[in-house]
């Protein structure tokens, strides 16, 4: 019996914190022996917000640091990067023909910015093409995302389901794996943790820079609980046990706050120098990246093979 296929991407898009280890990290690399892992960095998707060469280089090589100090192993996961197989670009075209503009119109990333009046580029508008290419060329089972993301496989339904009534049974139907029990994830001032909203915990922070962060915490002390700063605590002891330090420093938040950085400092602390390890021989760790990337165009090749041969332009 084969494996289950689980894919997921990421973009090269700055430093990582918190919010995205709990939220999407963790679930990608605690997958069980019987799934088959595909993680892709998403670098033409970042070509979205990053227009600089050298920023994006640096992007890539520190995704590729984050997730090998995160304990990400390249024998059992296919880590690679979508610009190393053309493969993707050129299935998003197919899927471009047969796509409508009034469908792509009800993605929410196109609609957020047309009603912010903003000269929309068409990459904007086609991401989920892209997006539905990086996901059926492996024939994944589960896409593991964020609430805010399941548009994203509703449209790579769609589109193998219009893609297989065209031209024949080809794509697999992938399904969304929702995290809800750490979908919002609060940053520094109770929105959830978030780049844009510059209120995170970076994943690999110095202990100055952990300790910075935590005392930034507004404190809404519903209840007499620092809410904020439990929502956060909560992902590195057990609640229970929080329940009754909380009540005993009941009204005590610069206490608290200075044991969320003491848990943060022994939580970030292996994971920072294990970073720092992986960092001084970068071309070794690239080539982690390469030789993934190598793996998936195998994969992707032998899927386009079967699809050029369904649109009908393999005529050798």
């Amino acid at each position: 019996m084969s494996k289950k296929v689980f894919l997921s991407g990421i973009q090269p898009s700055g430093k990582p914190h918190i919010g995205n280890y709990f939220g999407m990290m963790k679930q990608l690399l605690g997958q069980p022996e019987d799934y088959e892992v595909y993680v892709l960095i998403v670098d033409y998707h970042a070509m979205k917000s990053v227009r600089d060469s050298k920023e994006m280089k640096e992007n890539i090589i520190a995704v590729v640091l984050d997730y090998l100090a995160l304990g990400l192993d390249p024998n059992k996961v296919t880590f690679f990067k979508q610009s190393d197989v053309s493969e993707h670009t050129e299935l998003c075209w197919i899927f471009d023909t047969i796509t409508t503009m009034p469908y792509l119109m009800r993605a929410h990333a196109f609609k957020d910015a047309e009603a912010k009046n903003k000269e929309i580029d068409v990459g904007t508008f086609n991401y989920p093409m892209l997006m539905a290419a990086d996901i059926l060329l492996y024939g994944p089972d589960i896409i593991p995302v964020g609430a805010d993301q399941k548009q994203h496989i509703e449209i790579a339904r769609d589109t193998a389901l219009k893609f297989n009534n065209t031209y024949g049974e080809t794509f697999k139907l992938p399904e969304a794996m929702i995290m809800k029990e750490v979908a919002i994830i609060p940053g520094t001032d109770g929105q959830k943790m978030s780049k844009s909203y510059n209120n995170t915990i970076p994943l690999f922070a110095e202990y100055e820079e952990i300790k910075k962060a935590v005392m930034s915490i507004v404190t809404d002390s519903r209840g007499g609980v620092p809410q904020n700063v439990f929502a956060i605590h909560k992902l590195f002891r057990n609640e229970n046990e929080l329940n009754k330090i909380y009540a005993e420093k009941a009204g005590k938040y610069k206490e608290l706050k200075e044991l969320l950085v003491e848990d943060l400092e022994k939580f970030i602390a292996p994971l920072r120098e294990k970073r720092k390890e992986f960092a001084k021989d970068i071309p070794k760790a690239l080539a982690i990246l390469k030789a993934g990337g190598e793996k998936a165009k195998k994969v992707a090749s032998a899927k386009m093979d079967e699809v050029r041969e369904k649109i009908g332009v393999s005529v050798y």
